[in-house]
């Protein structure tokens, strides 16, 4: 009997179920109408032949006995969120279990959610702590603990299957009898191990590609950003002596344009000069409309996220204008209206001056992002610092190479892109 196949397990599942499973007997399934085929050594079982499956209850809420100084965890559903529940977000007393239905389960009992929110119901978690839990899980104590790495694993891959088991209307649920027949591929114990183990590889290469990928997305930021830096400093694109100089392009902006100290851009090419924000675009409003229906273009909206909402009343904006955002966590982000309609109350509208590339200043502002995020004003509803805006130092190129620099900007971000979709 050395040969794999005829290899034993350590339960009996002849004795459980009133006949007898024999290992050495297996061209025909023993349950009809089984998933998938299997090797002849392995053998289909139902969760209930392997496992004792209990659940337990939520002890009355005004009885403050059962809760008051309560000293022994207890779970619900929404604890399987995590591969294993560690701690509990309630405590219940002695006198809770021995008048409830509750039970205590041991450490390395299999937890799965019965029912819940989101993606809750049928997720399974191991306990690191020995607990009790609501209706809403079902407690599964498997007869021999050596298989219950093989199990767990089986019932993690088998997440969305098990899910469409659950019946019911606003709140389908996993009954336990659903649990208990759930049928198992049962493989030799030593095959067991091995497939764990190389679950356990597969999945260590994983969190390494993860790992790599969140550092990968981590450096294409940090390109981009250095991209951004380098275009702004006159070291992305060759000079074009050529070029009109910038400040006769400001001149035309602002007869009366003073040049401001090179600050911080000590090292500028010939031809280029610094402005302020301010000089160079403004922050509006649009002219009130009232009795006109219109699209809502608020931040939701523009991203996506929600279909259109009409307004009768609003900030007349027309297609292709530009708004920044100027109230919430993110402002300073800028959008393009896709189509004409009524501005979000959380914008201004950035009108930048025709005598600059627009796509540049974009990328200037762009560079500022952080900045601007991280110096808001106000505290109910922090937004944009605009005075912090309107003086962001803004080295202007002569307008030609502003168009090589953008150009030059969009065919490297294509290609990051490209790296990032890919990941």
């Amino acid at each position: 009997m050395g040969d794999e196949r005829f290899e034993c397990l350590t339960l009996d599942l002849g004795l459980r179920r009133g006949f007898f499973l024999s290992l050495t007997i297996s061209d025909t399934p023993h349950y009809g109408n089984v998933p998938f085929e299997i090797p002849d050594n392995w053998v289909w079982c139902r969760l209930e032949d392997i496992a004792n499956i209990g659940t337990g209850a939520t002890p009355n809420r005004l009885n403050k006995e059962y809760y008051n100084n309560g000293i022994i965890p207890w779970i619900n559903s929404s604890s399987t969120n995590c591969t294993y529940i560690t701690e509990a977000s309630e405590y219940i007393t002695e006198k809770a279990i021995n008048e409830t239905n509750c039970k205590i389960y041991p450490i390395g009992t299999l937890i799965v959610a019965m029912y819940g929110e989101g993606k809750t119901r049928g997720q399974v978690s191991e306990l690191l702590i020995e607990s009790a839990t609501n209706q809403a899980c079902a407690a599964i104590s498997l007869i021999d603990t050596n298989i219950k790495a093989y199990i767990k694993n089986y019932f993690e891959g088998n997440y969305f299957h098990l899910r469409k088991l659950a019946e019911g209307g606003n709140q389908p649920n996993l009954s336990i009898g659903k649990i208990s027949n759930y049928t198992i591929p049962l493989p030799p114990l030593s095959e067991q191990h091995r497939i764990t183990t190389e679950i356990e590889k597969c999945f260590s290469i994983i969190d390494i590609i993860e790992c790599g990928k969140a550092d990968l997305q981590t450096a294409i930021k940090q390109a981009k950003s250095k991209i951004l830096d380098l275009a702004i400093h006159g070291k992305l694109v060759p000079q074009d002596q050529n070029d009109e100089p910038a400040i006769e392009l400001l001149k035309r902006i602002n007869p009366d344009f003073t040049p401001c100290d090179n600050g911080h851009y000590t090292q500028l090419p010939d031809g280029w000069t610094i402005a302020p924000m301010e000089i160079l675009c403004s922050l509006v409003d649009g002219c009130k409309q009232n009795g006109i229906e219109r699209i809502n273009l608020d931040v939701k909206y523009l991203r996506g996220e929600r279909d259109a909402k009409t307004l009768i009343s609003g900030k007349y904006v027309v297609a292709n204008s530009l708004l920044i955002l100027v109230d919430g966590e993110n402002s300073g982000e800028v959008f393009i209206t896709p189509i004409e309609g009524y501005q979000g109350s959380t914008f201004k509208q950035l009108s930048i001056n025709d005598n600059l590339n627009t796509d540049y200043i974009l990328q200037v502002i762009n560079l500022h992002r952080k900045t601007l995020r991280e110096n808001k004003v106000g505290s109910a509803i922090p937004h944009l610092n605009k005075k912090l805006f309107k003086a962001i130092e803004v080295p202007i190129p002569p307008y030609n190479e502003q168009q090589r620099i953008v150009e030059a900007i969009n065919k490297a971000f294509m290609s990051l892109n490209l790296i990032m979709e890919s990941l």
